[in-house]
């Protein structure tokens, strides 16, 4: 297990997880752009982004989803351990797989982004849902293909009852309670030493 020196930034996942449309990609947009502005490193690794460079060639059954999952975990796992901040936006639909990834990373902050399948359906700019819902696209997750919940993630989002301003403030904030980050109180205690 990696040890921190004394004043050491730890290093944390952030792994966001919901159905497509739910709002992962634009939260985790806000909380980078936070993050890096209290000057973390940070590094975002995006489901549709791995999947065309780290996962190129894998399909969307069940256990390819799982693989995509597990090498995203790895390389999250990687850089969490040498103090970067990671944020993982993926629909990641199968608890099994989002399980093993915390099993294997110690600081690990799971961020459920929940909206109901209608409100994801309505937001999709790509027609996917319609094709999904018209059987043009097989494996859907939400519609042909089965999301899990998280039964107990550290935070539970419904981006159907708030801005995505508010839902990445509410990130921020148990960041901040979990110690991974300064809160404005310590930073400028600090500023005054």
């Amino acid at each position: 297990m990696y040890r921190y020196l004394p004043g050491e930034e730890r290093g944390f996942t952030l792994w966001f997880t919901g159905l497509s449309g739910a709002g992962k990609t634009t939260i985790s947009e806000i909380v980078e752009r936070e993050l890096r502005e209290r000057g973390r490193k940070v590094e975002v690794l995006d489901g549709d982004i791995v999947r065309t460079n780290l996962s190129k060639g894998l399909g969307f059954s069940r256990e390819d989803r799982n693989v995509n999952v597990l090498r995203i975990g790895f390389v999250a796992n990687l850089l969490t351990r040498n103090g970067v901040a990671v944020i993982v936006s993926a629909i990641s639909p199968y608890k099994e797989a989002r399980d093993q990834v915390r099993r294997r990373i110690i600081d690990f902050v799971e961020v459920f982004v929940d909206a109901p399948l209608e409100v994801c359906a309505e937001r999709d700019v790509k027609g996917l849902y319609k094709k999904a819902f018209n059987g043009e696209i097989e494996q859907f997750t939400g519609v042909s293909d089965p999301y899990e919940p998280p039964a107990a993630p550290e935070l539970h989002l419904r981006t159907d009852q708030e801005s995505p301003q508010e839902s990445a403030r509410k990130v921020i904030e148990k960041l901040e309670f979990l110690g991974y980050l300064k809160t404005p109180a310590e930073i400028e205690e600090d500023s005054l030493r």
